[in-house]
């Protein structure tokens, strides 16, 4: 077990129940899902999957908040973080502390989530334990400075759950309680086990084309489930860069929609690796 979890939480050897008992509830509603299938719900959840895993964790808590491979509006800011937040993975101040110390540790002592302390270590266990630190700011700020110093992610850090509630209510509104089954119970849990494979699979499995210090791969399979996340060992060795794909066959998806909002003037400065070396593209502000 990894030796020093103080960024993520304290007693990694006690068990966390109350994120054991919402993780367990979410998988019960996940599988009482599929009982109640329709096109209409389907829909839902995959519209709401598209904007919680790409536009927020994709794109938000990982490309602009953690690593700042593109430059965007507040207004745009704030919106991929509520995206993120929809995600069940905790607020944006929390994500990005714990993504930028597994970048300073990654495989070593004192990564939050390397498999090297085991593969369901990894996926999923390091968050069932111990005393959660997901609402600690100060604690947290000393990762995430920047974040810490926006009012707006220190209150979404702190009701990080609100946004995944609007989304509930208001399927509920539009299709009914089976609607919410698919579109928070069952979508959010896809999302969790997706974002999850970053962490666990993508560190076992999959090719190299970087000899990175970390045993970070490409997995192509995760990166469909994700939108691109799963260039991974891409990623660890540019991890500024915007752009996770690299050679024409690895679809990143999340970096084709943020070149189009490039192109309309939504975003800019994207910074772009490529498979030969890193190019930082920044234009004027």
């Amino acid at each position: 077990m990894a030796s020093n979890l103080s960024v993520v939480h304290t007693n990694p050897t006690k068990p966390n129940w109350l994120t054991i008992i919402v993780f367990g509830l979410f998988h019960v509603g996940a599988i009482a899902a599929l009982f109640y299938f329709s096109w209409a719900n389907l829909l839902a959840a995959f519209v709401v999957y598209w904007f919680s895993i790409s536009w927020g964790i994709g794109m938000g808590y990982h490309r602009l908040l953690t690593h700042r491979g593109f430059k965007a509006p507040r207004w745009f800011e704030r919106f991929l973080a509520v995206c993120g937040a929809s995600s069940l993975e905790g607020g944006p101040i929390f994500w990005v502390a714990t993504h930028r110390v597994h970048h300073q540790k990654s495989d070593k002592p004192g990564d939050p989530h390397s498999p090297r302390d085991g593969a369901w270590w990894a996926h999923l266990i390091w968050m069932c334990v111990g005393d959660s630190k997901h609402s600690d700011t100060e604690g947290l700020s000393k990762y995430a400075p920047d974040l810490a110093r926006d009012p707006f992610m220190v209150w979404l850090n702190n009701w990080h759950w609100l946004p995944l509630v609007v989304i509930g209510l208001t399927l509920w509104a539009i299709g009914g309680f089976t609607m919410v089954l698919w579109g928070v119970f069952l979508r959010v849990t896809l999302g969790l086990h997706s974002t999850w494979l970053v962490n666990s699979a993508t560190h076992l499995w999959g090719a190299r084309r970087f000899e990175t210090t970390d045993d970070s791969r490409n997995n192509w399979w995760v990166a469909l489930l994700t939108f691109g996340e799963g260039w991974h060992n891409n990623h660890h060795a540019h991890p500024v860069s915007a752009r996770h794909g690299l050679a024409w066959y690895e679809l990143d998806v999340t970096f084709i929609q943020l070149w189009l909002l490039e192109k309309i003037g939504v975003i800019k400065g994207l910074q772009v690796a490529s498979v030969d070396g890193y190019i930082a593209v920044k234009k004027a502000a």
